[in-house]
């Protein structure tokens, strides 16, 4: 596994994204949350281009990310490399610690200051949250990202191999917690344990600020409790999503959401 997430190609990464996407898209199909009445097709062009355009940042800050990942191989630079561990604690640790700067804080963040919202809020506006919502962001919110990543990438000390299993299994729990998908209460708050699962963000997702500012966490749900951001609805199918300013379907073109956080 360290070997093949080392030398892993771009068209590997995007066929994982694709598997992701095609297996939650037939699950939604078969148990759904909610019944949407919309044009399904349309609304996934949409949020499909914005997935693009974050695949494209995620490529180009590669480069970035994998010598900054080498360099501290390299330097012994991390925190993880003061203690003398096993390279599989060492992995599981070095995700942990990229979740919770690259994923959680960065989220969290965007929910407070202005012109992070400004960026962030169009993946709110989305009314019809499913599979196709994972990975619409701004370009902008994007690099934001990609940024913090770095960041947590130089904290932990993580190796090239931890940073592509990290994006990959962001990338595809991303896709399984905005998917519109109906488990079992039991099965669903039994992985809400361990990871961030399709009940557990559908919150995150409610026109209620108090929802919308809570359970920021993208693969490890523990950071929402250890952070004091959780919340739990025991109806997730009576949730409302969006954002109330924003209800109209104009609002969520594609040119609209581009230009959205440019404007008052």
């Amino acid at each position: 596994m360290v070997e093949y997430f080392t030398t892993i190609s771009s068209s590997h990464r995007t066929l994982i994204l694709a598997i992701g996407l095609v297996l939650c898209w037939g699950l939604e199909g078969a148990i759904p949350l909610f019944q949407f009445q919309y044009n399904k097709v349309k609304h996934s062009i949409t949020n499909l281009f914005f997935t693009l355009t974050t695949v494209i940042v995620n490529l180009l800050f590669a480069t970035i990310l994998l010598t900054t990942a080498q360099w501290s191989v390299e330097n012994k630079w991390g925190l993880l490399y003061l203690l003398s561990l096993p390279i599989w604690l060492h992995g599981i640790l070095a995700i942990m610690i990229m979740d919770m700067i690259g994923a959680y804080w960065v989220h969290r963040l965007m929910h407070i200051i202005p012109i992070g919202w400004k960026l962030h809020r169009i993946h709110h506006i989305d009314t019809k949250v499913d599979v196709t919502t994972a990975l619409r962001a701004h370009p902008a919110e994007s690099i934001l990202r990609a940024l913090f990543l770095l960041i947590g990438i130089l904290i932990a000390g993580a190796e090239i191999w931890m940073v592509m299993v990290y994006q990959s299994l962001s990338a595809l729990n991303a896709q399984f917690e905005h998917s519109n998908l109906k488990l079992p209460k039991w099965f669903d708050k039994f992985l809400e344990i361990f990871i961030v699962s399709p009940d557990m963000h559908k919150v995150h997702h409610s026109r209620k600020q108090f929802e919308t500012d809570s359970n920021f966490a993208n693969i490890f749900s523990v950071w929402d409790r250890v952070f004091g951001s959780y919340k739990s609805v025991k109806k997730t199918d009576t949730i409302e999503y969006g954002l109330d300013e924003y209800q109209n379907e104009k609002d969520d073109t594609i040119k609209s959401l581009l230009s959205n956080p440019f404007r008052k």
